[in-house]
């Protein structure tokens, strides 16, 4: 009978003959057994394995096809070489060959099917795309060239370590014809360098819309008359060039509903030559918010004579002429345009009314009518909200979304870093698109836009605690694909600081979405087990999180690979590492009072409060924000628990 380690041996030896005998890529695949599906965001539609991951050598051949832009390929160069792939070629050679072009070409047709994906039986819809990476071959085919971008997109995610991209076949589509961001909030309007930012990050999500509305642009709004300085508007082309390049349409936004006189043919050519401007530098996309302004006073006698006394319904009038002027006089005769976009006056409810109805009745039925849903702040939005506005609006609406966005009085000292939530699945039947209003503070937003995209992408099937987690990932710079490792650290860190930025309050006084869920849930078990005389457990069960607040701010500003998100969240994250620590003093106090230690528990419940008051003393950054406050975290969770301790541990009054 031959020894284990003999037979060992033997196995070892047949091993190593065969990983010589097989070519690399076939020993990779021989030794690599499927794993899960890999975390694609926004999620396709259909994805399922077909085998074990690709390998990918150092040499890869790339066939280029037709319908494929500039930016797409550089994207799938960058892609192979994060992948291990030294050598990009053309010619004949290496053992894997990577297909890109339109579900059209003969040639991505048989690339898809030598990959084991399924060619659709009937045309893609539009900005939808097949992929399929089986073998030695990877498929990308795009119904258009959005389609194709979004596939190299997702072949990014796709890239589950060195030399190993995930076989997987997916047939996908986005189910809201609009998705994206509005940058429509009061404060201070981003930098132009986070603007850019942001335009790389919605291709990354697959967000094809950006309209650019911020309030305090003068030139948006108060001053909407006069021409952008030349500084200003190479700026301006340079975003759109920048939107360009990751299939976002920059869609310029004027608001003239402030000073306007809509019947002065003056302010009409002035307005034309404000959209002009933008035109030359490439903007085919436009909108016309109303939003914020007076609909019962004129700006002029004109308007009086023209008509009438002023009310709602003559405002409907007066704005519904302004806008299809804008529509037929004016986009109607320029290439390319697509159809005008607008915010009514009347954005935030479902309730028919005068204005309502007037618009219904005479607005071009192309133009997009902007709704905040049923409230400025709505607490959720469901299909049947959806279908009462297409009915009070004539039309699908297009969602503009108040969330993240932290410009009004409940918002005080809060980032919104709570997951995009109770928006109902199957709303993409009722709206014609979503967007979402974000933060001033541009990185700190991604972490709602994430889920925004999305859910905007394919709603039916939008699991929330699943984007935040990969909102956290892409923060901390973790691949998507890549299998846990050292940046596990930063990302449950990000979590933890998520939590304490949960609360998303409304115009009123009830949130919608509860602070610190996660945080408030440890608390009530600690308070369980406590009450149940178990309180050494309690200690026990408690302190790693306790941990975990308290080092969360250095683990994310030593580890987070978005720079801007550090920067936006630095007031937030120094009070952090104060209430992390009163925590951990809090809970060393009662500690000390089980033992009997009287005296370090008054000492260590005196440097929690001393830590506590502290923190409340740090504001957010002067001109970031309006409004300006204290920076608030976990409040109403973590301060009580910490106040709460500090009273149980004091002696009775005695009388």
């Amino acid at each position: 009978m031959r020894s284990r380690s003999s037979t060992l041996a033997r196995v070892m030896v047949l091993f190593t003959l065969l990983a010589l005998l097989l070519p690399t890529g076939a020993a990779a695949t021989a030794a690599t057994a499927p794993g899960p599906l890999p975390v694609v965001t926004p999620r396709p539609q259909e994805m399922s394995r077909i085998g074990a991951d690709v390998h990918v050598p150092d040499r890869v051949r790339l066939v280029i096809a037709d319908g494929v832009d500039r930016p797409t390929r550089d994207l799938i160069t960058s892609v192979l070489r994060r992948a291990g792939a030294s050598r990009i070629q053309d010619g004949a050679g290496p053992k894997l060959t990577v297909t890109v072009g339109r579900i059209a070409d003969p040639r991505v047709v048989r690339a898809l099917r030598a990959a084991g994906g399924r060619v659709p039986g009937g045309p893609l819809p539009a900005e939808g795309y097949a992929l399929a990476a089986g073998g030695t071959s990877v498929a990308l085919a795009g119904a258009d060239s959005d389609g194709v971008y979004y596939a190299a997109q997702t072949l990014r995610q796709l890239v589950s370590g060195h030399r190993a991209i995930a076989s997987v076949a997916v047939a996908d589509h986005p189910l809201m014809p609009l998705r994206g961001v509005i940058e429509g909030f009061y404060g201070s309007p981003w930098t132009h360098a986070e603007r850019m930012d942001q335009l790389a990050f919605y291709g990354d999500v697959k967000m094809n819309t950006y309209i650019y509305a911020p309030k305090d642009d003068p030139y948006h709004r108060e001053k909407w008359r006069e021409p952008y300085p030349a500084a200003k508007l190479a700026e301006l082309g340079e975003l759109v060039r920048q939107a360009t390049d990751h299939h976002v349409r920059f869609t310029f936004a004027v608001s003239p509903g402030n000073s306007i006189c809509y019947s002065d043919p003056a302010d009409i050519a002035a307005l034309e030559a404000k959209l002009d401007a933008v035109y030359d530098l490439g903007v085919r996309s436009f909108s016309m918010p109303l939003d914020d302004i007076s609909y019962t006073r004129w700006n002029c006698e004109s308007d009086r004579a023209t008509y009438g006394d002023p009310s709602s319904k003559a405002a409907a009038e007066a704005q519904s002429d302004l806008l299809n002027t804008v529509q037929k006089a004016y986009l109607d005769e320029r290439a390319d345009t697509r159809p005008l976009q607008m915010v009514p006056t009347e954005y935030g409810d479902v309730t028919d009314t005068p204005y309502k109805r007037v618009l219904r009745e005479r607005l071009d039925t192309r133009v997009e009518v902007m709704w905040t849903g049923t409230d400025v702040v709505p607490p959720r939005i469901t299909v049947a909200d959806a279908e009462r506005a297409a009915g009070v609006w004539g039309r699908k609406v297009f969602v503009w979304d108040n969330y993240p966005v932290n410009d009004y009085g409940q918002a005080e000292g809060r980032l919104l870093l709570a997951p995009y939530d109770a928006r109902e699945p199957g709303l993409h039947r009722q709206l014609s698109g979503l967007v979402l209003n974000p933060m001033n503070q541009a990185a700190a937003s991604k972490v709602a836009l994430f889920g925004g995209a999305d859910f905007a992408w394919n709603d039916t099937d939008y699991d929330a605690t699943r984007t935040w987690e990969a909102a956290a990932r892409h923060l901390a710079g973790s691949a998507p694909g890549t299998r846990p490792g050292r940046s596990d650290g930063t990302v449950r860190s990000l979590l933890a600081f998520f939590d304490t930025q949960h609360l998303a309050p409304t115009f009123g006084a009830e949130p919608w979405q509860p602070q610190a869920p996660e945080l408030a849930a440890r608390l009530d078990r600690f308070r369980t087990a406590w009450e149940a005389g178990h309180e050494r457990t309690a200690l026990r069960d408690l302190r790693p999180y306790a941990r975990l607040l308290a080092e969360a701010p250095e683990r994310i500003r030593a580890g987070v690979a978005d720079r801007g998100f550090v920067a936006d969240s630095a007031p937030w994250l120094e009070a952090l590492s104060l209430w992390g620590r009163a925590f951990e003093r809090t809970l060393d106090a009662l500690g000390a009072r089980l033992d009997g230690h009287d005296a370090d528990a008054a000492r260590w419940f005196a440097e929690a409060a001393a830590d506590a008051r502290r923190a409340g003393e740090i504001r957010t950054i002067p001109g970031e924000t309006r409004p300006e406050g204290p920076v608030r975290i976990a409040d109403g969770v973590l301060d009580t628990f910490i106040a709460e301790s500090a009273e149980s541990a004091e002696p009775a009054e005695t009388g």
